[in-house]
Formats: C-alpha cells, structure tokens, sequence
C-alpha cells in the first residue's frame, strides 16, 4: 500500500506503509488516516484508543466508570490475528499518541495506563483492553 503525499515546498513524498500478512496497515496514526480521509474506530469506552482493523468489539462485554480518579474502562476485541499482530500494530501505533511503552502490552499516557491481554489464539485472539489511572 503506498500513500503520496504532496509536501507544500518541494515534490511529492511517497511513504510505504508496513502491512500485516492481511494487508493492513501498521502504524498509521488517527490523526493521519483522518486526514487521508480513512475512518477510524476506537476501542469502546475510550474515544482515544483505535481499535486495530481488523478486529471487532465483542458486543456486551466490558465495562466503563468515569470519576475525578480517572476512568476505568474494560473492553474486548476479537479478530483473526496472532498476539504478536496485534502488538506489533500498537506499538506502532500507541507512541505516536504520546503512549509510552512500559513492557510486552503495557503502555502509560498522562496518568493513564493500559494493559493488552490475549485471550487464546489466531484465528479467534480475544484481545482485552483495560484502561485505568496510573502511571
């Protein structure tokens, strides 16, 4: 897959983008697939955290609690990937919005921290997000 984009000064840039073995982008920030007019979808409960494409929400799972604390949010995914996958597109995708990587599926932002969790394996990976204040 590749993206031209045109600089304002000087000739157009191609960037190529990594692909999954399903051809999907890796790393492409929100910020920049809005711009590029491609939709984005988060992880439910979050507004913040893009849900890797490819997979999709569990319906009626997982909860969200908002205080003066800090949220707490729990959510689960499921998709056709490996929990490698699904790593390997957060952490390309989860520094370039200001998440600081803390360990294998670990990430804290601003008082925040969130945890990647796999629930069995590729092709039914479950992925649980839990999102809660710290770090």
């Amino acid at each position: 897959m590749a993206l031209a984009v045109q600089l304002v000064s000087s000739a157009p840039l191609v960037v190529v983008l990594g692909c999954l073995a399903t051809g999907l982008p890796i790393g492409l920030s929100p910020s920049l697939a809005q711009g590029i007019g491609v939709s984005v979808i988060y992880v439910s409960g979050t507004g913040d955290i893009p849900l890797m494409p490819g997979l999709t929400m569990v319906p009626d799972s997982g909860m969200v609690f908002e205080s003066s604390g800090g949220r707490l949010v729990e959510a689960f995914a499921r998709g056709p990937f490996s929990d490698r996958e699904v790593l390997s597109f957060y952490g390309a995708t989860l520094p370039q919005m200001g998440w600081r990587s803390t360990g294998v599926g670990s990430y804290r932002r601003e008082g925040e921290a969130l945890d990647l969790e796999f629930l069995g394996e590729a092709p039914n990976l479950t992925v649980r997000y839990s999102l809660a204040p710290g770090g």
